[in-house]
């Protein structure tokens, strides 16, 4: 779902007016499973409140001292330094407490701020005429600590809802005299000036993007708090040092390294540590790799490039043996069962006839078909290609004239009867006609009486054996 605060405007079908009650929108999400759950006593329901401010890059707890109840998605205006603030219902119910022990907050901590009221018309134009400045008051920050040359970079800034105060989050490898810089920032901006330092982790939960893995960031999503990460998470797994692979957007090591290193430490428990090396009758075998899931350890022989695999037993007795200075003359490779199962090649099967395609079949013989009666009417002569309905009985030729004609006296059956046969036409001596012309038409007959073309005079009768009348 989108909504007005991620740029792509509300979506037709959005029923909270572009507020995304749903949270789809919102960064640092986190789902009520307990929310429709009843309790037998509201009284002690949890009256702390966690409340999600730029859509999700901040979070803090505000307790309801009011009579309203608020649902997850809700503008509310908040207690502010010395003024008030807006921010999104993030979290309600039992699981702030869950939130609140987890940061190691007092639920009945007097430092816990208020929570004043819903939102209204005129605190959301105030939030987002002073959101309005941020990008411009980030831009000129950042131009004044290069003036003073600090070793600092400002990430972002947040500005109050009243516009009275304003919270500047910078990165900073050392410890930075900023004192100065305060002066000019409140002189600059009119605004009471809070500074915030943030490690590289935070920066790129809060600018956001997308990993490796094709999902979005988890700093930007989920995860809140951030632990060290060090190479040995990465040794543990077997996985290669590799700095361009192993590191995350941030420039640092990618935070996921820690998901599974528990998992792993548990299993390396049941390995031996002092295996590294095996004394055998053919030289020392060195440990390429341990493969946890299958509790096996890899071998490579000096002088062979092939790497045998043990299993843990057998590396135990090796090792015990070479305490009493026994050296076994062969390493007894393990071995390996796969889960997979093995795929079997199918048989060969003849099935030329046995596929009808009738789509094909019907628009190949409708294809043919159509060229089949294409040269059929190429062949035919010309006479064969008249239509049926003209070839008509012997009669009489006089008073032949077209049945389309309206201004015919006699019906359409008496002018059918009295049109010549085409045989008769055509077998006439190439004498009868006149000039040497070859046969023509029925429509051509010199039999025909006078037909009327608009305004022109009537032609005279002409004989089929007579000269040629002058009109």
């Amino acid at each position: 779902m989108a909504c007005g605060s991620c740029g792509t405007g509300s979506p037709g079908g959005c029923q909270s007016k572009g507020s995304c009650s749903s949270g789809a929108c919102n960064r640092m999400n986190v789902h009520d499973w307990l929310a429709n759950l009843p309790f037998a006593d509201p009284e002690s329901s949890c009256r702390i409140v966690e409340v999600s401010f730029n859509n999700g890059s901040r979070k803090d707890f505000f307790k309801n001292t009011t009579l309203h109840y608020f649902e997850k998605g809700e503008m509310i205006t908040l207690e502010g330094v010395n003024g008030f603030d807006v921010g999104m219902v993030n979290l309600t119910g039992e699981l702030v407490r869950l939130q609140l022990k987890k940061n190691n907050i007092d639920e009945k901590s007097p430092d816990i701020k208020k929570i004043l009221r819903r939102a209204t018309e005129s605190d959301l134009a105030k939030m987002e005429e002073s959101k309005a400045r941020e990008a411009q008051v980030l831009i000129r920050s950042r131009a004044m600590a290069r003036q003073l040359n600090l070793d600092l970079k400002m990430a972002e800034v947040e500005v109050q809802a009243d516009g009275r105060k304003a919270t500047f989050f910078y990165i900073a490898d050392d410890r930075v005299d900023f004192r100065e810089l305060i002066k000019l920032y409140a002189g600059e901006f009119k605004v009471k000036v809070e500074m915030r330092q943030i490690g590289a982790r935070q920066e790129a939960g809060k600018v956001g993007g997308i990993g490796s893995c094709g999902r979005e960031l988890c700093c930007a999503t989920w995860l809140t708090d951030f632990k060290s990460v060090n190479t040995n998470a990465a040794r543990y797994q077997n996985l290669s040092i590799n700095q361009t692979k192993l590191s995350g957007q941030c420039g640092r090591l990618k935070c996921f390294l820690n998901y599974e290193l528990d998992t792993y430490m548990d299993a390396l428990q049941f390995f031996p540590t002092d295996a590294d090396t095996l004394e055998t009758a053919k030289g020392r075998a060195f440990l390429v790799k341990k493969d946890i899931f299958k509790n096996l350890m890899w071998y490579a022989l000096p002088g062979t490039s092939a790497h045998i695999p043990l299993a843990l037993d057998t590396v135990k007795k090796i090792k015990a043996q070479n305490k009493d200075g026994i050296k076994p003359e062969e390493l007894e490779a393990a071995e390996i069962v796969t889960a997979k199962p093995k795929e079997v090649e199918p048989e060969y099967a003849d099935i030329v006839g046995q596929i009808s395609l009738k789509s094909l079949e019907k628009t190949t013989r409708k294809r043919r078909d159509k060229e089949r009666s294409q040269q059929q009417n190429e062949q035919r002569p010309p006479q064969q290609n008249q239509p049926q309905r003209n070839r008509q009985p012997q009669g009489n030729n006089e008073g032949q004239r077209p049945q389309q004609r309206t201004n015919n006296p006699r019906g359409p059956q008496q002018n059918r009867e009295a049109r010549p046969p085409q045989q008769q036409q055509d077998n006439r001596p190439p004498q009868q006609n006149r000039e040497g012309r070859p046969p023509q038409n029925r429509n051509q007959n010199t039999n025909r009486p006078p037909r009327p073309q608009g305004n022109r005079p009537l032609q005279p009768n002409r004989g089929p054996q007579g000269p040629k009348k002058e009109g």
